[in-house]
């Protein structure tokens, strides 16, 4: 990877994940930890981001909400192969709730092959990922147009999912950590990601290796709460094993490389 195509890449993890520690970006760009702090200092210098010990935050720190278009190009093989593995909970007949993000809308665009499901969303890329799914019945909330994400937050919102009790809710989030549980940067999101995880029986987090160790602003849900964790190979295996030590059901989707 050429110089200018690991900083686009490094920028892009960032902005897309508001924080990223220095091992995670040599890890996924398959470079040393000394090229990287290179490449760090070269993005500060230029004001794209600001380092940290061990690491870099977007400019804003762990407040700045990626937008859908900062998001959709990290780790794309990966969140594929996330929902993929995903599609294996459901089951015809069933009820769930999907949350916003790239994961959840590559999630949603395999349920298509379903004859008979039923989903609640705030997420229009979700619900625009259905559209021909004629054995779905997609249940879209009200609420306000929160555009960089698509997707929709307040009152309306948390009023239409309160009371549903679905058997699995399935949502995403910016940040992962044991210590920290699931988390984003925006107060609106946390708040109708809670709502989101109140009408499921089981709550299925979906996180590839960019989000798995990354701490945002506001908590979601702590880890203890989290049913199933569906990652990638991206994240090591010892880190895996403190989610399990907490009781979540660990399931990693294997990356074709």
């Amino acid at each position: 990877m050429f110089a200018a195509e690991r900083r686009q890449a490094i920028l892009a993890m960032v902005r897309a994940n508001g924080a990223m520690s220095l091992r995670e970006m040599a890890r996924v760009t398959q470079a040393s930890e000394v090229t990287v702090r290179r490449d760090l200092r070269a993005l500060e210098a230029e004001g794209h981001l600001s380092r940290r010990h061990g690491g870099a935050v977007a400019v804003g720190g762990s407040v700045h909400e990626p937008s859908y278009t900062e998001k959709t190009h990290v780790a794309a093989d990966a969140k594929a192969a996330i929902a993929e593995l995903a599609v294996g909970l459901i089951e015809d007949g069933d009820a769930l709730v999907l949350g916003p993000g790239t994961t959840t809308q590559a999630l949603a665009r395999r349920l298509v092959r379903f004859h008979e499901l039923t989903v609640v969303t705030n997420s229009l890329l979700v619900a625009q990922a259905l559209v021909r799914a004629r054995g779905v019945e997609v249940f879209v909330t009200g609420g306000t147009l929160r555009g960089p994400i698509h997707a929709l937050v307040g009152g309306s919102a948390e009023q239409a999912l309160a009371g549903l009790r679905t058997p699995k809710a399935f949502l995403s989030g910016n940040g992962l950590t044991v210590e920290h549980g699931l988390s984003t940067p925006n107060l609106h999101m946390a708040t109708i990601d809670r709502a989101i995880v109140a009408a499921g029986r089981e709550v299925v987090v979906l996180a590839d290796h960019t989000k798995v160790g990354v701490d945002t602003m506001v908590q979601t849900l702590p880890a203890a709460d989290i049913t199933t964790l569906i990652t990638d190979d991206g994240v090591p295996a010892a880190e895996l094993d403190r989610f399990r030590a907490v009781g979540i059901d660990v399931r990693v989707a294997t990356v074709a490389r």
